[in-house]
């Protein structure tokens, strides 16, 4: 289902939203709770670190109220996404899509050649969404203490 577009918005640190972005990427990201091992780094997520995030990184929102998020963080070599959240009533309506596209634009505006994100070994339609919108796989990591792979890194060249 597509919906006309929503320009997105950067938020400041002192975004009177943050706590709206804060409760959008917690229940986005529930669904995952009892799939993914280690548990996500969302539950480290707190309106000080995003705010924090706001100054020395970039959030990005659409919506009033907030329907989507994404966090911008320049990598050594790319620019670094996390953080890609839509409520499930918006899932299906292009918001995602327009968020890489805007991060797409935020990369070349920085000066890089490339998107670069994680996502979790066991989020297979996360991989595919990623595909879709031209990301491919790199390569594999473990967070602390596992000898398996927990997440894989994608790519896309601009």
């Amino acid at each position: 289902m597509r919906v006309p577009s929503e320009a997105p918005r950067q938020l400041a640190p002192d975004a009177p939203e943050v706590p709206d972005v804060l409760a959008l990427i917690r229940r986005a990201f529930a669904f995952m709770e009892a799939r993914i091992n280690p548990p996500s780094s969302m539950h480290r997520l707190s309106e000080a670190s995003m705010r924090q995030q706001c100054s020395t990184g970039e959030v990005w929102v659409i919506g009033d109220p907030i329907k989507a998020c994404i966090f911008l963080s320049d990598a050594p070599d790319a620019l670094y996404l996390g953080k890609l959240a839509v409520e499930d009533a918006h899932r299906g309506a292009g918001l995602a899509r327009q968020l890489v596209d805007l991060a797409e634009g935020r990369a070349r505006d920085r000066g890089f050649a490339a998107l670069v994100l994680e996502v979790r070994v066991e989020l297979v339609e996360n991989h595919a969404a990623f595909g879709a919108m031209g990301f491919v796989k790199t390569r594999e990591g473990a967070h602390d203490g596992f000898d398996h792979p927990t997440y894989i890194e994608m790519r896309k060249t601009l």
